[in-house]
């Protein structure tokens, strides 16, 4: 946090990634994943970073961008600094993917059908939830910048999140790029070598995904599936 907040009790400042109010992280790997319940500000926290890395705060980059481009309450209030400066890369938000398919519509409707070939030949509307994410990823997020993705597990099944984590990889090895994940998915806080970070109501914490809620709930689960069912509806 840079600048003085004269009323602490207004939102967005009452999230609980804020509780600590000398608010700081440190990117120390090129990939980096937060975690945590909702609510809790993992969003605020991955649209933030979107907007000082000059993307648009619906998802897009620097010269492609969706939905507002006003700098929001918490991005005055905050900084980002690294080195070499970067202005490549991409916001990806699950739950504005429509938005984005139908701005593909529109410039293709006024570049002509060509431009869809940048999308694998044809509209994203015409897919799948998953296959047209999956399709913005691959033609959009690779080389060098950095590529901010917002709960990328909502638009994919299980086996389509492994497809994603395999883009991961590829970028991470290329040595070139950042990627900055929120997720629910313990499949993706499992990605090796990479820093995941819990956001809980006490601020955030360095943690590893065997010890978050996410991958107990579930371990407990498909340990003894009718067990777990069984105490759930009996509480």
């Amino acid at each position: 946090m840079t600048e003085a907040i004269d009323d602490w009790s207004r939102y967005p400042f009452t999230i609980p990634a804020l509780a600590d109010r000398s608010f700081e992280l440190e990117f120390d790997k090129r990939v980096t994943i937060f975690a945590g319940p909702n609510g809790i500000g993992k969003s605020s926290i991955i649209e933030v970073i979107a907007d000082n890395c000059g993307f648009g705060t619906y998802g897009g980059s620097r010269n492609y961008r969706t939905g507002g481009d006003g700098l929001s309450q918490l991005s005055r209030h905050m900084r980002l600094s690294w080195l070499p400066r970067m202005s490549k890369g991409f916001y990806v938000r699950a739950e504005t993917l429509f938005a984005f398919n139908e701005q593909v519509d529109r410039l293709a409707e006024a570049s002509g059908p060509d431009f869809y070939d940048l999308y694998g030949g044809r509209s994203l509307t015409e897919r799948s939830h998953g296959e047209a994410f999956l399709e913005i990823f691959r033609s959009k997020i690779g080389g060098e910048g950095i590529f901010v993705l917002d709960e990328p597990e909502a638009a994919l099944s299980p086996r389509r999140q492994m497809d994603f984590l395999k883009i991961v990889k590829t970028l991470d090895e290329s040595e070139r790029a950042q990627v900055i994940i929120a997720t629910h998915s313990p499949l993706i806080m499992a990605y090796p070598d990479a820093d995941l970070f819990l956001i809980g109501a006490e601020g955030v914490s360095k943690t590893s995904f065997a010890e978050t809620d996410h991958f107990k709930l579930l371990r407990e689960f498909y340990l003894d599936p009718e067990l777990f069912l069984d105490n759930l509806f009996c509480d």
